[in-house]
């Protein structure tokens, strides 16, 4: 594989799992490893000094990833550069996130704040699709829905429908004091951010 394969841009996951992505770091204690060369020899020890195996990884020649090493290449293209952002940062601070996440699940749950464009469909009748703002928290047991299925490696189609659901709950529903039977279904994302919280207090913004 030569370096100019790295010339490829970077695949995208959908704004959903994006989103997921970053609130997991912004729970971070210390931040990340920023250059390159710091970059791949963590990335190194994650994968036990197996430059082969980190060169799999990340789609490059294990030349490339032993030249970031030795610090005699510091300019890499746009996709290895995206790639070694997201390897690294996927791979620190795993007791940090690990907790944000069980505390999502068991306790906490998230808070999520969308833009998008709404539909409904209900017993009777409901208001008008259109593309609302909302901020809301999402429980404890949609929480841990969500963030069993980005562990499993779930698709943004696989996504939406429980996200929706937990938005419905909350937002629309009330908690089910309200709306009895309503389901919204939201398109045309413009905007959605997750964010972790711990008992009453967030984790961070």
């Amino acid at each position: 594989m030569s370096d100019h394969e790295q010339q490829q841009p970077a695949p995208r996951r959908g704004k959903v799992l994006d989103a997921l992505a970053r609130a997991e770091r912004k729970v971070f204690t210390r931040p990340a490893p920023k250059s390159e060369k710091a970059q791949v020899k963590f990335l190194l020890t994650r994968a036990k000094g197996s430059t082969k195996a980190l060169a799999e990884r990340l789609g490059v020649s294990r030349r490339t990833v032993e030249r970031y090493r030795a610090g005699t290449l510091t300019t890499p293209h746009k996709r290895l550069q995206a790639a070694l952002v997201e390897e690294t940062e996927s791979a620190w601070q795993p007791q940090v996130r690990a907790q944000a996440r069980e505390q999502a699940a068991t306790s906490g749950g998230m808070m999520v704040d969308v833009t998008a464009h709404f539909g409904f469909t209900c017993r009777g009748s409901s208001d008008d699709g259109r593309e609302r703002t909302i901020t809301t928290a999402i429980s404890p047991t949609y929480a841990a829905q969500i963030l069993q299925l980005q562990e499993a490696g779930a698709t943004e189609e696989d996504l939406h429908p429980i996200v929706a659901k937990a938005i419905t709950e909350s937002y629309f529903t009330e908690w089910g004091t309200r709306a009895a039977g309503l389901r919204a279904d939201f398109t045309d994302v413009k905007l959605i951010e997750f964010r972790f919280w711990h008992g009453r207090n967030q984790i961070l913004l």
